[in-house]
């Protein structure tokens, strides 16, 4: 493989940006869910809650590691979660294929009945989120560009709600990373193959709500 630009090209010509061809597990992951549009809510609560148990470690670690996640918290139905009770904290703090954080367990317990009045009041999470999405680049993003984009306006905009709503572990940094994974915004590097087909899907993409 050769590296040049924030992009690494594989043995077949495909050039990607860097992370995704770091790891076995990341090279599907960024060529088929990271950036494009999402609108389905049990995966949209998945990432913020996966994003809020990665603070402080890599997303590797939870990629590794969200099978488990998704047995343990019923495939993050959303409906299903907010049932849980102290019982399923203690469960799960014994459930050595998630990160057994307390805080971040019962955050996710919370931020499922956050999301119930959310979904009610908006009408899906999907609709809720999508109000945040910000203007489409005409350009793809660079490398320096991307380097110094770890919050944005929107991002930090979207945190405030969220936490004025009650939810937690959801800081601008924590949102932002939800809304590139989720196709809010289409940070693949100028160069990666992937960028063009996630404008492709985010331009026939029809807006919830």
């Amino acid at each position: 493989m050769s590296l040049s630009d924030g992009l690494v090209i594989d043995e077949h010509g495909t050039a990607r940006c860097a992370w995704g061809g770091s790891h076995p597990l990341y090279v599907p992951y960024h060529d088929t869910e990271w950036g494009y549009p999402v609108t389905d809510d049990a995966r949209l609560f998945e990432k913020i809650c996966l994003e809020g148990f990665q603070s402080g470690l890599s997303w590797l670690t939870i990629l590794k590691k969200r099978p488990a996640f998704r047995a343990a918290f019923a495939d993050f139905d959303i409906d299903a979660v907010a049932a849980m009770g102290q019982a399923d904290v203690e469960r799960l703090l014994s459930d050595a294929g998630i990160v057994r954080h307390r805080g971040k367990i019962e955050a996710t317990l919370n931020n499922a009945r956050r999301a119930v009045e959310l979904r009610d009041d908006a009408g899906s999470l999907a609709a809720y989120f999508w109000r945040w999405e910000p203007p489409r680049r005409t350009t793809p993003v660079d490398l320096a560009t991307l380097r110094g984009l770890s919050r944005t306006a929107q991002s930090t905009a979207l945190s405030k709600d969220l936490k004025k709503r009650g939810w937690r572990f959801v800081g601008p940094t924590t949102a932002y990373a939800f809304m590139q994974a989720m196709g809010l915004v289409n940070d693949h590097l100028a160069g990666c193959t992937v960028h063009d087909r996630v404008e492709a899907a985010a331009a026939a993409f029809e807006r919830p709500g």
